[in-house]
């Protein structure tokens, strides 16, 4: 069963994006009056390509083999077994075979999402003598408690890491990662170029 984690905000964000060009290109085509036309057209491909690359795509992907993570312009793919150690700041990085670095795009923590993390695990002062919050039923108590001073990003590399760990109990083989380029990503950026020089050159 697959688990895909991305940044939420940014998956919103492209996908308004995207109505927004939709809408634009079909008002451009039917008020067509040359290169400005053109040029217009232009800017929103390299823009939607650039969303597309930066936004849309990156996700980090847990499946039964292995994890994939998908950056930008690549995608690898390493299996539980292999994975060494896993490391959270702002965003996870996962190390693997002979010192290689595998740096997840999403999902990242920012500085705010970090302090704020920082400040729900911390202990609440109590005032008074009598409690004025509610009681948080006990399966709500073990997610607060589980999710206490962690960001979402702390909480992936939690799980990588505990993957990582059952596989190399169960003896799966560290095979190598496994590293291809993101076509669609490069075939949208080259279709950008070829329409940001057909703009210039009409």
């Amino acid at each position: 069963m697959k688990q895909t984690y991305r940044s939420r905000f940014a998956f919103v964000m492209a996908w308004v994006w995207l109505v927004f060009v939709a809408f634009n290109v079909w008002d451009l085509i039917v008020r067509y009056n040359g290169k400005a036309s053109l040029v217009a057209l232009a800017v929103l491909g390299a823009l939607t390509a650039l969303v597309y690359a930066v936004a849309l795509r990156p996700a980090t992907v847990f499946t039964e083999a292995g994890l994939v993570g998908r950056n930008p312009l690549r995608t690898t793919f390493l299996p539980w077994a292999a994975i060494e150690d896993v490391t959270v700041s702002h965003a996870i990085t996962v190390q693997h075979g002979d010192d290689r670095v595998l740096r997840l795009w999403t999902p990242m923590s920012s500085a705010r999402e970090r302090a704020r993390a920082q400040r729900r695990g911390a202990a609440t002062e109590q005032r008074g003598r009598f409690k004025t919050e509610p009681t948080l039923p006990r399966a709500e108590q073990a997610a607060a408690a589980a999710f206490a001073g962690k960001t979402h990003a702390d909480w992936v590399g939690e799980q990588i890491r505990e993957r990582a760990e059952s596989a190399r109990r169960r003896g799966e083989e560290a095979a190598q990662a496994r590293t291809s380029w993101s076509y669609d990503a490069i075939g949208l950026l080259v279709v950008a170029v070829a329409l940001v020089v057909a703009a210039i050159v009409a």
